[in-house]
């Protein structure tokens, strides 16, 4: 099994930002794809809150975590709202142990970023999608990312975060390597996109910035940090004051750029 290190971990802070996600605001390209007729693998599913919502378009959705611990997370949201059209299993991507052509959508948001191997985990994925099928997938950018106003201690923040990434095997700069991953992975039609997460208005600042406050110094990227001697508690902790300042800031901005790409299977 391909297994990399999660760099962000499952505290609370990393979950509270997993939560706010929704299909609108962060799977808006595939949303037009789908249909009630659809059947689909939402692979990471995380906290649920995305399957959530492709529960209540297609006829089916089967959600994936890495460990039971994982996936209780979006069984329990959807026993919650008693959605009921949602199965549960844990697979890892490189390695799906669902027959060929099984779903019409498969649809992976902010997994690739974190993979041992993405190309495999594209063809992977492209194996589960039935002829003509969709392979959706959606990486952020760290490098991408641009904020104001300018605090050194935040460059630190990315270039920190981007190490420790990048040490447990993965990719933080997904998003503009997608379309090409895609490509290695033998899918010829592609659609490759890109969209933004923007944070200005004072309470959405003060929700990102008090988020991060907290990932960079209580959760794993936090112990990764000091554990690999990368950056000391009080390192982190004169980070954590910085997201605090950029949050209070009244002309505060943040954008985070991803990539997407829409994969067509079987197509020459």
């Amino acid at each position: 099994m391909l297994m990399t290190r999660y760099t962000h971990g499952h505290h609370e802070s990393v979950l509270r930002s997993h939560s706010w996600r929704t299909a609108d605001n962060s799977a808006a390209y595939l949303l037009p794809h789908l249909d009630s007729s659809a059947s689909m693998l939402d692979i990471g599913a995380g906290p649920g809150t995305i399957t959530m919502d492709f529960a209540e378009i297609a006829a089916r959705v089967t959600a994936t975590e890495i460990g039971e611990e994982e996936l209780a997370l979006s069984r329990n949201l959807a026993a919650q709202r008693g959605v009921t059209n949602i199965e549960f299993a844990v697979e890892d991507v490189h390695s799906l142990t669902f027959p060929d052509a099984s779903f019409d959508i498969v649809h992976a948001h902010q997994v690739l970023q974190h993979v041992a191997d993405p190309v495999a985990a594209l063809r992977e994925m492209g194996r589960v999608a039935r002829l003509g099928g969709l392979v959706a997938a959606r990486d952020s950018d760290y490098a991408g990312f641009v904020w104001w106003p300018l605090l050194p201690a935040l460059d630190e923040w990315l270039h920190l975060y981007r190490t420790a990434a990048r040490a447990n095997g993965g990719e933080p700069d997904a998003g503009r390597r997608l379309f090409s991953w895609a490509r290695s992975a033998g899918f010829s039609e592609i659609t490759a996109t890109s969209s933004t997460w923007c944070f200005s208005a004072p309470e959405d600042r003060l929700w990102w910035g008090g988020m991060w406050a907290e990932r960079v110094t209580e959760s794993a990227l936090a112990r990764q940090l000091v554990d690999s001697h990368l950056a000391t508690t009080a390192d982190l902790e004169r980070i954590g004051r910085a997201w605090k300042t950029w949050a209070n800031a009244e002309d505060g901005w943040f954008s985070l750029v991803h990539g997407e790409i829409l994969a067509r299977t079987g197509t020459k």
